[in-house]
């Protein structure tokens, strides 16, 4: 699932217009003779990045899916440790985002990525030997969970940054892409294989092949060699609190930027309690096996493929504003007909496909014009904090959405509680449509 960023589940993601830097790139393109794709590839540092930020996001889409499903298929755990498993991994972007934003402004992103990756990994390969020992039990998973997600914090933050510091402003839109784009791919891949493996092998693997991941991304990072453009230190740097202070200012003071905030609360909120259900739906009212839960979760992958393609096109020709709202509407309104679902798996696995691919492409058709708002008017320098802040206000409540869905399917029933909880989905785009950001056009600031 998209992350904030993601968010998530995907992530805002990344920095400037879609309209205005397609155009640039183009232009640039015809002016300097090689298409500006071929110059991208060719930049050994961005393949570099765009292999460990791949490898890096399959493990981190694998293990959304296989925590969860290691605690509901292998220890049996109830909708209330499930909400608490959920919250304990997305506990950290409530804790760290802005200081993290803070920190990573003023750091080289390459030793925060590969930081990261290596600390996901002996947390995952930990987990991998506690299982074959028989240790792996529900306390086990809450240290993992919240150590990758802490991890993860710090990884996603990087990344965004080290994109704006390593690619030109006339290749940045590209970049943004191939990055989304392989983060897309992980959808796909990540969820079906982490259902598989913890269907068919054992928890144990599940958790060692999402360390294989990270220690992957770590090899690729580590050889990236650009020195990075980070702002100059003053003698006497502004203390942690006051960078902090100004990118929240940043963000709150521009209506743009304050109303993406607000929209990702709303939906991240929602979007976390109804996954908490959602993950406890498949396997035990529709009665699907965690290789189904898997594949069905996989779809919003090829969704979020197609989601990229319309980005690169879509705000261009109709207004970002435009595109936001509805796109918004679509995607979350598609989720109002999980809890209608009933019957035998040939019937159930089809139709959660067509509403996962559904919400892919359009969720992420608005985490990539979103993106691009926040990169046409964030300023040098604070890319960090600006993706940080709206990270924390975004994504800062989910811990309390997954306690609440763990909560509202244990009192209300699992199909009650996910027409309620994807029914506060559409609270988001109704955010959008009230904004300044709703009349936003073909071009960006």
């Amino acid at each position: 699932m998209p992350d904030a960023s993601s968010c998530p589940p995907s992530s805002s993601s990344s920095a400037s217009s879609s309209s205005s830097a397609s155009s640039s790139s183009s232009s640039s393109a015809s002016d300097a003779g090689p298409p500006v794709p071929s110059a991208l590839w060719r930049d050994a540092d961005f393949r570099r990045l765009w292999v460990g930020q791949t490898a890096s996001q399959l493990g981190e889409h694998s293990s959304l899916v296989i925590l969860p499903l290691i605690a509901v298929l292998t220890l049996d755990a109830g909708a209330d440790r499930l909400g608490v498993l959920r919250a304990v991994g997305q506990a950290p972007i409530l804790l760290l985002s802005l200081l993290v934003g803070a920190w990573v402004d003023r750091w080289r992103t390459r030793t925060v990525m590969v930081l990261a990756d290596l600390g996901r990994a002996l947390a995952l390969g930990a987990a991998a030997l506690a299982g074959l020992l028989g240790g792996l039990g529900l306390p086990a998973l809450l240290v993992v969970a919240f150590t990758v997600g802490a991890l993860s914090v710090f990884f996603d933050v990087a990344y965004q940054a080290s994109l704006v510091r390593l690619v030109e402003r006339d290749r940045l839109t590209r970049a943004t892409s191939a990055i989304e784009g392989s983060r897309s791919a992980a959808q796909i891949v990540g969820p079906a294989l982490g259902g598989a493996l913890v269907s068919l092998l054992s928890a144990p693997i599940a958790a060692a092949s999402c360390a294989l991941s990270f220690a992957g991304s770590f090899l690729s990072i580590r050889r990236i060699r650009r020195i990075e453009s980070i702002p100059k230190r003053s003698e006497r740097a502004p203390r942690v609190w006051r960078r902090i202070h100004e990118g929240l200012r940043f963000v709150v003071g521009d209506p743009s930027l304050r109303t993406v905030g607000l929209a990702s609360a709303a939906f991240q909120f929602s979007f976390a309690a109804t996954m908490t259900g959602y993950l406890l739906f498949l396997p035990r009212e529709l009665h699907l096996s965690g290789g189904a839960v898997g594949l069905t979760l996989a779809a919003t992958g090829p969704g979020a493929l197609l989601g990229s393609l319309l980005a690169a096109r879509l705000p261009s020709r109709f207004g970002h504003g435009a595109v936001l709202v509805s796109a918004a509407a679509l995607g979350d309104g598609v989720m109002l007909c999980v809890p209608a679902l009933r019957g035998p798996s040939v019937v159930t696995i089809p139709s959660l496909v067509a509403v996962n691919f559904v919400f892919g492409t359009f969720s992420q058709l608005v985490n990539v014009t979103v993106t691009a708002v926040r990169q046409a008017v964030t300023p040098d320098g604070m890319h960090g904090r600006v993706a940080a802040t709206i990270t924390f206000v975004g994504m800062g409540a989910s811990p309390l959405g997954s306690l609440l869905g763990g909560f509202l399917a244990g009192e209300w029933g699992l199909r009650t509680s996910l027409l309620v909880t994807a029914a506060g989905m559409m609270l988001s785009p109704v955010l959008m449509a009230l904004s300044p950001l709703a009349r936003l056009g073909r071009e960006l600031p």
